[in-house]
Protein backbone atom coordinates (compact mmCIF):
# COMPACT_ATOMS: atom_id res chain seq x y z
CA UNK A 1 0.00 0.00 0.00
CA UNK A 2 1.13 3.80 -0.07
CA UNK A 3 4.14 4.09 2.17
CA UNK A 4 2.68 8.03 3.05
CA UNK A 5 -0.33 6.38 5.40
CA UNK A 6 2.29 5.03 7.53
CA UNK A 7 4.37 8.03 7.62
CA UNK A 8 1.18 10.57 8.59
CA UNK A 9 -0.12 7.81 11.46
CA UNK A 10 3.42 7.74 12.98
CA UNK A 11 4.34 11.12 12.84
CA UNK A 12 0.87 11.67 15.25
CA UNK A 13 2.12 9.27 17.51
CA UNK A 14 0.39 6.32 15.62
CA UNK A 15 1.30 3.03 15.09
CA UNK A 16 0.84 0.87 12.22
CA UNK A 17 -0.53 -2.96 12.16
CA UNK A 18 -0.11 -4.42 8.36
CA UNK A 19 -2.19 -6.55 7.05
CA UNK A 20 -1.93 -9.24 4.58
CA UNK A 21 -2.90 -9.39 0.79
CA UNK A 22 -3.50 -12.13 -1.62
CA UNK A 23 -1.57 -11.60 -5.10
CA UNK A 24 -2.71 -15.33 -5.70
CA UNK A 25 -6.03 -13.62 -5.59
CA UNK A 26 -5.83 -10.17 -7.31
CA UNK A 27 -4.58 -8.80 -4.05
CA UNK A 28 -7.88 -9.43 -2.27
CA UNK A 29 -7.43 -8.44 1.35
CA UNK A 30 -7.04 -11.34 3.47
CA UNK A 31 -9.97 -10.75 6.16
CA UNK A 32 -9.64 -13.54 8.40
CA UNK A 33 -5.61 -12.58 9.14
CA UNK A 34 -6.92 -9.20 9.39
CA UNK A 35 -9.81 -10.07 12.02
CA UNK A 36 -6.66 -11.58 14.20
CA UNK A 37 -4.60 -8.66 14.00
CA UNK A 38 -7.50 -5.97 15.52
CA UNK A 39 -6.51 -5.16 18.94
CA UNK A 40 -8.81 -2.86 21.77
CA UNK A 41 -6.52 -0.47 20.81
CA UNK A 42 -7.22 -0.26 17.05
CA UNK A 43 -8.61 2.69 16.24
CA UNK A 44 -9.21 2.63 12.35
CA UNK A 45 -9.06 0.25 9.30
CA UNK A 46 -7.16 1.98 6.16
CA UNK A 47 -8.39 0.80 3.11
CA UNK A 48 -6.93 1.48 -0.04
CA UNK A 49 -9.45 1.30 -3.57
CA UNK A 50 -8.39 0.91 -6.29
CA UNK A 51 -5.06 0.09 -5.11
CA UNK A 52 -1.38 1.99 -5.39
CA UNK A 53 0.54 0.19 -5.83
CA UNK A 54 -0.98 -3.27 -7.06
CA UNK A 55 -3.53 -1.68 -9.66
CA UNK A 56 -5.77 -4.19 -7.81
CA UNK A 57 -9.84 -3.63 -6.85
CA UNK A 58 -11.42 -5.44 -4.46
CA UNK A 59 -15.01 -6.96 -4.95
CA UNK A 60 -17.88 -6.00 -3.66
CA UNK A 61 -17.53 -9.61 -1.33
CA UNK A 62 -13.95 -8.71 -0.32
CA UNK A 63 -15.45 -5.09 1.26
CA UNK A 64 -18.26 -6.65 2.59
CA UNK A 65 -15.75 -8.84 4.18
CA UNK A 66 -13.78 -6.05 5.67
CA UNK A 67 -17.10 -4.00 6.59
CA UNK A 68 -17.75 -7.21 8.77
CA UNK A 69 -14.24 -7.40 10.88
CA UNK A 70 -15.06 -3.92 11.37
CA UNK A 71 -18.67 -3.99 12.67
CA UNK A 72 -17.17 -7.05 14.72
CA UNK A 73 -14.65 -4.73 16.75
CA UNK A 74 -16.77 -1.47 16.35
CA UNK A 75 -14.04 0.64 14.66
CA UNK A 76 -14.27 3.31 11.34
CA UNK A 77 -13.14 3.05 7.83
CA UNK A 78 -10.73 5.20 6.26
CA UNK A 79 -11.17 4.39 2.65
CA UNK A 80 -8.52 5.77 -0.19
CA UNK A 81 -10.52 5.88 -3.26
CA UNK A 82 -8.78 8.80 -5.66
CA UNK A 83 -8.61 5.95 -8.45
CA UNK A 84 -12.50 5.06 -8.33
CA UNK A 85 -13.42 6.90 -11.55
CA UNK A 86 -10.13 4.89 -13.36
CA UNK A 87 -11.30 0.75 -13.50
CA UNK A 88 -10.59 -1.09 -16.80
CA UNK A 89 -13.70 -3.05 -18.70
CA UNK A 90 -15.69 -5.97 -17.09
CA UNK A 91 -14.80 -4.49 -13.63
CA UNK A 92 -17.31 -2.40 -11.45
CA UNK A 93 -15.65 -0.13 -8.57
CA UNK A 94 -18.12 0.09 -5.67
CA UNK A 95 -17.81 3.08 -3.15
CA UNK A 96 -17.04 0.86 0.29
CA UNK A 97 -19.75 3.82 1.88
CA UNK A 98 -22.47 2.54 -0.16
CA UNK A 99 -21.83 -1.22 1.11
CA UNK A 100 -22.13 -0.03 4.18
CA UNK A 101 -24.95 1.92 3.41
CA UNK A 102 -26.82 -0.63 1.77
CA UNK A 103 -26.10 -3.87 4.37
CA UNK A 104 -27.00 -1.81 6.99
CA UNK A 105 -23.99 -2.53 9.03
CA UNK A 106 -23.70 0.94 10.95
CA UNK A 107 -19.85 0.56 9.97
CA UNK A 108 -18.85 4.77 9.98
CA UNK A 109 -17.13 5.41 6.64
CA UNK A 110 -14.46 8.36 5.85
CA UNK A 111 -13.82 8.33 2.37
CA UNK A 112 -11.39 10.15 0.47
CA UNK A 113 -11.28 11.37 -2.63
CA UNK A 114 -9.86 14.17 -4.85
CA UNK A 115 -9.35 15.64 -8.37
CA UNK A 116 -5.65 14.78 -8.83
CA UNK A 117 -6.03 11.57 -10.53
CA UNK A 118 -9.25 11.79 -12.25
CA UNK A 119 -8.28 14.77 -14.09
CA UNK A 120 -4.52 14.44 -14.06
CA UNK A 121 -4.23 17.94 -12.65
CA UNK A 122 -2.28 17.07 -9.32
CA UNK A 123 -0.65 20.81 -9.16
CA UNK A 124 -4.37 21.92 -8.34
CA UNK A 125 -4.19 19.87 -4.94
CA UNK A 126 -7.88 19.65 -4.29
CA UNK A 127 -8.87 16.56 -2.19
CA UNK A 128 -11.70 16.04 0.40
CA UNK A 129 -13.25 13.42 3.29
CA UNK A 130 -16.51 12.61 2.29
CA UNK A 131 -18.47 11.29 6.43
CA UNK A 132 -20.71 8.26 6.15
CA UNK A 133 -21.85 8.45 9.82
CA UNK A 134 -25.27 6.38 10.55
CA UNK A 135 -25.35 6.26 14.13
CA UNK A 136 -23.39 9.88 14.97
CA UNK A 137 -20.29 8.46 16.47
CA UNK A 138 -17.83 10.73 14.35
CA UNK A 139 -20.19 13.94 15.05
CA UNK A 140 -16.77 15.16 17.21
CA UNK A 141 -14.59 14.31 14.61
CA UNK A 142 -16.42 16.45 11.87
CA UNK A 143 -14.97 19.87 13.62
CA UNK A 144 -11.76 18.64 13.47
CA UNK A 145 -11.97 18.21 9.80
CA UNK A 146 -12.84 21.57 9.93
CA UNK A 147 -10.61 22.88 11.77
CA UNK A 148 -7.44 21.12 9.87
CA UNK A 149 -9.00 22.09 6.50
CA UNK A 150 -8.68 25.74 7.89
CA UNK A 151 -5.11 24.92 9.05
CA UNK A 152 -3.52 23.08 5.81
CA UNK A 153 -2.50 25.44 2.67
CA UNK A 154 -4.62 23.87 0.07
CA UNK A 155 -6.15 24.90 -3.53
CA UNK A 156 -6.42 28.54 -4.97
CA UNK A 157 -9.68 30.09 -4.83
CA UNK A 158 -10.33 29.28 -8.74
CA UNK A 159 -9.66 25.70 -8.59
CA UNK A 160 -12.28 25.77 -5.78
CA UNK A 161 -14.81 27.59 -7.78
CA UNK A 162 -14.39 25.27 -10.37
CA UNK A 163 -15.84 21.99 -7.91
CA UNK A 164 -19.63 22.74 -8.31
CA UNK A 165 -19.24 21.63 -12.02
CA UNK A 166 -16.88 19.21 -12.09
CA UNK A 167 -18.69 16.92 -8.82
CA UNK A 168 -21.72 16.75 -10.89
CA UNK A 169 -24.10 13.69 -10.23
CA UNK A 170 -23.60 10.95 -13.03
CA UNK A 171 -26.20 8.13 -13.11
CA UNK A 172 -25.08 5.45 -13.86
CA UNK A 173 -21.64 6.41 -12.46
CA UNK A 174 -17.97 5.02 -12.07
CA UNK A 175 -17.11 7.74 -9.48
CA UNK A 176 -19.76 6.94 -6.56
CA UNK A 177 -18.70 8.24 -2.92
CA UNK A 178 -15.41 9.47 -4.24
CA UNK A 179 -16.12 11.95 -6.14
CA UNK A 180 -19.01 11.93 -8.92
CA UNK A 181 -21.85 11.26 -6.52
CA UNK A 182 -21.74 14.77 -5.49
CA UNK A 183 -24.23 17.06 -5.92
CA UNK A 184 -23.96 20.64 -6.40
CA UNK A 185 -25.13 23.29 -4.13
CA UNK A 186 -28.31 24.38 -4.68
CA UNK A 187 -28.87 22.15 -7.23
CA UNK A 188 -32.40 19.62 -6.70
CA UNK A 189 -32.42 17.61 -10.06
CA UNK A 190 -29.35 17.90 -12.32
CA UNK A 191 -29.05 16.61 -16.01
CA UNK A 192 -26.88 16.06 -18.72
CA UNK A 193 -25.30 19.10 -19.94
CA UNK A 194 -22.81 20.11 -22.64
CA UNK A 195 -20.10 20.18 -19.57
CA UNK A 196 -21.36 16.81 -18.18
CA UNK A 197 -21.01 15.21 -21.50
CA UNK A 198 -17.84 16.33 -21.98
CA UNK A 199 -16.26 15.35 -18.93
CA UNK A 200 -17.96 12.07 -19.26
CA UNK A 201 -16.12 11.76 -23.01
CA UNK A 202 -13.15 12.47 -21.39
CA UNK A 203 -13.48 9.84 -18.77
CA UNK A 204 -13.84 7.38 -21.88
CA UNK A 205 -10.88 9.02 -23.13
CA UNK A 206 -8.47 8.89 -20.39
CA UNK A 207 -9.46 5.54 -18.16
CA UNK A 208 -9.82 3.88 -22.33
CA UNK A 209 -5.64 5.22 -22.39
CA UNK A 210 -4.98 3.47 -19.39
CA UNK A 211 -6.60 0.54 -19.75
CA UNK A 212 -4.92 0.03 -22.88
CA UNK A 213 -1.48 0.87 -21.65
CA UNK A 214 -2.22 -1.87 -18.79
CA UNK A 215 -2.79 -4.90 -21.47
CA UNK A 216 -0.08 -3.83 -23.20
CA UNK A 217 2.47 -3.86 -19.98
CA UNK A 218 1.17 -6.87 -19.32
CA UNK A 219 1.53 -8.57 -22.36
CA UNK A 220 5.23 -7.40 -23.08
CA UNK A 221 6.30 -8.51 -19.20
CA UNK A 222 3.96 -11.34 -19.32
CA UNK A 223 6.70 -13.13 -21.60
CA UNK A 224 9.83 -12.34 -19.65
CA UNK A 225 11.64 -15.14 -18.09
CA UNK A 226 12.00 -14.83 -14.11
CA UNK A 227 8.91 -12.83 -14.03
CA UNK A 228 5.01 -13.33 -13.34
CA UNK A 229 2.27 -10.52 -13.72
CA UNK A 230 -1.03 -9.78 -11.82
CA UNK A 231 -3.02 -8.11 -14.68
CA UNK A 232 -4.14 -4.46 -13.10
CA UNK A 233 -8.32 -3.81 -12.80
CA UNK A 234 -7.48 -0.04 -12.73
CA UNK A 235 -5.35 2.95 -11.73
CA UNK A 236 -2.14 3.46 -13.20
CA UNK A 237 0.18 1.10 -11.79
CA UNK A 238 0.98 -2.75 -11.94
CA UNK A 239 2.87 -5.20 -9.53
CA UNK A 240 4.89 -7.61 -11.13
CA UNK A 241 6.89 -10.64 -9.33
CA UNK A 242 10.38 -11.06 -9.42
CA UNK A 243 11.61 -15.26 -8.84
CA UNK A 244 15.26 -14.28 -7.56
CA UNK A 245 15.52 -18.24 -7.98
CA UNK A 246 15.85 -18.34 -11.84
CA UNK A 247 18.59 -15.37 -11.70
CA UNK A 248 22.69 -15.38 -11.49
CA UNK A 249 23.40 -12.99 -8.53
CA UNK A 250 20.24 -11.35 -7.91
CA UNK A 251 18.71 -12.20 -4.38
CA UNK A 252 15.76 -9.99 -4.26
CA UNK A 253 13.67 -7.21 -5.61
CA UNK A 254 16.42 -4.40 -4.69
CA UNK A 255 19.09 -5.75 -6.15
CA UNK A 256 16.90 -6.14 -8.96
CA UNK A 257 15.98 -2.91 -9.17
CA UNK A 258 19.48 -1.61 -8.52
CA UNK A 259 21.44 -3.68 -10.42
CA UNK A 260 18.15 -3.03 -13.97
CA UNK A 261 19.04 0.71 -13.12
CA UNK A 262 22.54 0.10 -13.59
CA UNK A 263 23.13 -1.75 -16.45
CA UNK A 264 19.83 -0.71 -18.62
CA UNK A 265 18.72 2.38 -17.28
CA UNK A 266 15.59 1.57 -16.32
CA UNK A 267 13.42 2.57 -12.90
CA UNK A 268 11.33 0.76 -11.23
CA UNK A 269 9.95 0.56 -7.57
CA UNK A 270 11.12 -2.38 -5.23
CA UNK A 271 7.89 -4.13 -3.55
CA UNK A 272 9.96 -3.67 -0.47
CA UNK A 273 9.05 0.16 -0.46
CA UNK A 274 5.35 -1.60 -0.27
CA UNK A 275 5.51 -4.11 1.98
CA UNK A 276 5.60 -6.94 -0.87
CA UNK A 277 9.22 -7.96 -1.12
CA UNK A 278 10.69 -9.82 -4.68
CA UNK A 279 7.96 -7.65 -6.68
CA UNK A 280 8.37 -4.34 -8.23
CA UNK A 281 6.08 -1.68 -9.60
CA UNK A 282 5.15 -0.57 -12.78
CA UNK A 283 4.03 2.99 -13.93
CA UNK A 284 2.45 2.94 -16.86
CA UNK A 285 1.48 6.11 -18.06
CA UNK A 286 4.68 7.07 -20.44
CA UNK A 287 3.85 6.83 -24.29
CA UNK A 288 3.81 2.77 -25.70
CA UNK A 289 7.21 3.44 -27.44
CA UNK A 290 8.78 4.51 -24.49
CA UNK A 291 6.96 1.83 -22.56
CA UNK A 292 8.34 -0.71 -24.76
CA UNK A 293 11.72 0.34 -24.76
CA UNK A 294 11.51 0.08 -21.55
CA UNK A 295 10.35 -3.44 -21.36
CA UNK A 296 12.51 -4.62 -24.06
CA UNK A 297 15.33 -3.30 -21.99
CA UNK A 298 13.93 -5.35 -18.53
CA UNK A 299 13.26 -8.32 -21.17
CA UNK A 300 17.20 -8.56 -22.07
CA UNK A 301 18.43 -7.59 -18.62
CA UNK A 302 16.32 -10.77 -17.21
CA UNK A 303 17.59 -12.98 -20.31
CA UNK A 304 21.75 -11.96 -19.49
CA UNK A 305 20.70 -13.13 -15.97
CA UNK A 306 18.77 -16.01 -16.12
CA UNK A 307 20.20 -19.43 -14.77
CA UNK A 308 20.68 -21.88 -17.67
CA UNK A 309 18.09 -24.09 -16.29
CA UNK A 310 15.81 -21.67 -15.60
CA UNK A 311 13.76 -21.01 -18.95
CA UNK A 312 11.58 -23.95 -18.69
CA UNK A 313 7.83 -23.73 -19.18
CA UNK A 314 6.88 -24.99 -15.71
CA UNK A 315 9.29 -21.73 -14.30
CA UNK A 316 8.03 -19.30 -16.58
CA UNK A 317 4.67 -19.92 -15.48
CA UNK A 318 1.95 -17.10 -14.18
CA UNK A 319 0.92 -17.04 -10.66
CA UNK A 320 -1.82 -18.88 -10.06
CA UNK A 321 -4.01 -19.27 -7.29
CA UNK A 322 -2.28 -20.86 -4.50
CA UNK A 323 0.92 -19.94 -5.84
CA UNK A 324 3.48 -19.35 -2.80
CA UNK A 325 4.99 -15.41 -3.26
CA UNK A 326 8.79 -16.37 -1.92
CA UNK A 327 10.22 -13.60 0.82
CA UNK A 328 13.31 -11.88 1.03
CA UNK A 329 14.16 -14.96 3.32
CA UNK A 330 13.69 -17.09 0.78
CA UNK A 331 10.93 -19.19 2.53
CA UNK A 332 7.29 -19.59 1.09
CA UNK A 333 4.57 -17.44 1.93
CA UNK A 334 0.95 -17.72 1.05
CA UNK A 335 0.37 -13.84 1.11
CA UNK A 336 2.75 -10.57 0.89
CA UNK A 337 2.38 -8.10 3.57
CA UNK A 338 1.46 -4.98 2.20
CA UNK A 339 0.38 -1.21 3.92
CA UNK A 340 -2.84 -1.18 3.83
CA UNK A 341 -3.20 -1.07 7.34
CA UNK A 342 -4.65 -0.16 10.86
CA UNK A 343 -3.80 3.03 12.31
CA UNK A 344 -3.57 2.30 15.88
CA UNK A 345 -3.05 4.64 18.57
CA UNK A 346 -0.28 4.37 21.01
Amino acid sequence: GFPLYQVIAESNGGRVIEYPLLPERNWEVDTQAMDRLVTPRTRAIVVNNPSNPCGSLFSDENLLAILAVASKHRVPVITDEIYGSMTFSGHTFTPIAILAAKSGCGVPVLTIGGLAKMFVVPGWRVGWILIHDPTGVLRDLRQGLLNLSQLVLGATTLVQAALPKVLVRRSPSKFGASGGGVEPAGASSVHPDDTELRMQEFERTYVGALEEAARFASKKLGTIPGLSIIEPRGAMYMMVQVHPEMFEGIADDRQFAGLLLQEEAVFVLPGTCFGAPNFFRVVFTAPEGKLAEAFDRIDAFCRSHLLEDAGTPKKKAKLTAGAASPTTSGKAASAVPSTRKFSVQP
